[in-house]
């Protein structure tokens, strides 16, 4: 494994993001000093806060899955995750709706779900889940230990028995088709393969590999920390600090200062400049290249994950059939990722995932009142360079709500007290690449060791993390792209 060469004791990582809060933790475990500098006034990064007149969202990912990989970063520095962390279990972990009115609680006890799928889809689709569930399980434990977790410098690291086994399980097929191995049904098709478009590709082209989202997210169960999602990066940021980890808010990096081929510190609006001995950068990969690092030859030109429009609501109505995640398919399937993904079109039979955090947890609204988070799959900025900023975002918002009411939520308009619409332009004015908050997809050749590397190829001193780099998109992927980092400075087996 390649690692930083030269003096590794003190560390700057610029963005509180959760990798950059986690390379911190790992870091300061391994006796590094460490210094965070983040632009806004919390940490979080995507897993921001947005506060209006008594509503609490979260302004990225609701969904969290495998919580021990945050108790991992927090272990290196002798902590216990449940010192830090309330984190609710969710059942159901998801309410899929279809468009035949039928509905499926996708639960992660697998006898009770085995139970429920019998009884929405019959005995015989409940056998092809229970095989699934098998599958998964495998499939997760290998890609961990010896593709996931862990530094990979190139194509040959892969070159090992395992990745025998990878293939013997089908694991370079595509992923639709294995799906369709285990199930029969088109509800419980979807409800098992919709995760590839957090990896940025449709089912039909993603790799079969990504089954193991589906696991995470279906079986190995979903929490929400109570509070919201952002107590995850709060919880990381005040064990850090706890632990002598030196976290500056309000404060902008502009540049890496390089001196002979290394970088040597970072420079700040404020004109400050803060040395280093390693530059860790947090930001979206590309951007960070781009914005502070010098110029090295020519960029390598990324295929990007489709983006999304979010609408955070807060609301007088509760609904009593909606769960704490709901997923509301349309009709159309193959069609809808083709318009978003190949064609740059806004979806004209919407899919949409509906989150109501204050079903689990009423501390994120004003008494009586309740918070709603509505995502819709829109094409990324590469794509569909559309005019968000032209009235298109609150044009698509004010869709989308006609869309929940004729899909159940009657009288969802008219209960709400307070509305913001994020769109790609949005994204894209934070800071992220071609306008989507999931980075780059993982298409095979943006995948494992073909995914740009957490290491600078010419500046041995400037390590990355997050979701532009290895392992890749989503929460827990970010969460090992933090340790990952850390162990290029530490030198770790990582």
């Amino acid at each position: 494994m390649r690692t930083v060469t030269g003096p590794t004791d003190r560390v700057v990582v610029v963005g509180a993001g959760l990798g950059g809060l986690a390379c911190a933790l790992h870091l300061a475990g391994a006796g590094r000093q460490v210094t965070v500098v983040e632009r806004e006034s919390a940490p979080g990064g995507r897993a921001g806060r947005l506060s209006i007149d008594g509503y609490e969202f979260d302004t990225g990912p609701t969904v969290l899955t495998m919580p021990e990989l945050i108790a991992e970063p927090l272990a290196a520095v002798g902590e216990n995750l449940a010192d830090w962390l309330d984190l609710i279990p969710l059942d159901p972990a998801y309410r899929a709706y279809y468009p035949d009115g039928s509905t499926l609680d996708v639960r992660t006890d697998t006898v009770r779900m085995a139970a429920e799928v019998s009884h929405v889809c019959g005995p015989r689709e409940a056998d092809g889940y229970l095989r699934f569930v098998e599958f998964a399980r495998r499939l997760w434990q290998l890609e961990r230990d010896h593709f996931i977790d862990r530094n990979l410098d190139g194509p040959a690291d892969l070159v090992h028995f395992n990745l025998l086994k990878l293939l013997a399980m089908g694991g370079f097929r595509r992923l639709q088709p294995k799906i369709n191995e285990f199930f029969r049904d088109p509800r419980t098709r979807r409800i098992f393969s919709f995760q590839a478009m957090y990896a940025g590709l449709a089912p039909h082209d993603a790799l079969a590999l990504y089954a193991v989202i589906a696991y995470l997210d279906a079986v190995a169960g979903v929490y929400h920390p109570r509070g919201g999602m952002h107590a995850v990066p709060k919880a990381l940021a005040g064990a850090a600090g706890k632990h002598g980890v030196d976290i500056r808010y309000d404060t902008t990096v502009t540049r890496v200062e390089m001196s002979h081929g290394r970088a040597t510190g970072v420079h700040t609006a404020d004109g400050e400049h803060i040395p280093a001995d390693v530059v860790v950068l947090n930001p979206d990969l590309p951007v960070a290249r781009r914005q502070l690092l010098p110029p090295a030859g020519r960029p390598r030109r990324l295929r990007y994950s489709p983006s999304c429009v979010v609408v955070h609501v807060g609301s007088r109505q509760a609904y009593r059939k909606a769960a704490h995640h709901n997923i509301h398919f349309g009709t159309a399937w193959r069609n809808t990722f083709d318009e978003v993904i190949r064609r740059g079109l806004l979806m004209s039979d919407p899919s949409l995932l509906v989150t109501n955090p204050s079903r689990t947890d009423p501390s994120v609204a004003p008494a009586g009142r309740h918070t709603y988070y509505v995502l819709a799959p829109t094409p990324n900025l590469d794509t569909a360079p559309l005019d968000w900023r032209g009235g298109l975002g609150q044009r698509y918002a004010d869709e989308l709500l006609d869309v929940l009411e004729q899909r159940g939520y009657l009288g969802f308009r008219a209960g709400v007290e307070v509305e913001r619409v994020v769109t790609p332009a949005d994204w894209a004015g934070q800071g992220m690449a071609a306008g989507t908050p999931f980075a780059a997809a993982h298409t095979f050749r943006q995948t494992g060791p073909f995914r740009p590397g957490n290491l600078h190829p010419t500046v041995p001193n400037v390590v990355f993390t997050g979701s532009g780099t290895q392992p890749g998109v989503g929460v827990p992927m970010v969460l090992i792209s933090g340790k990952l980092a850390a162990a290029r400075v530490t030198g770790g087996v990582r």
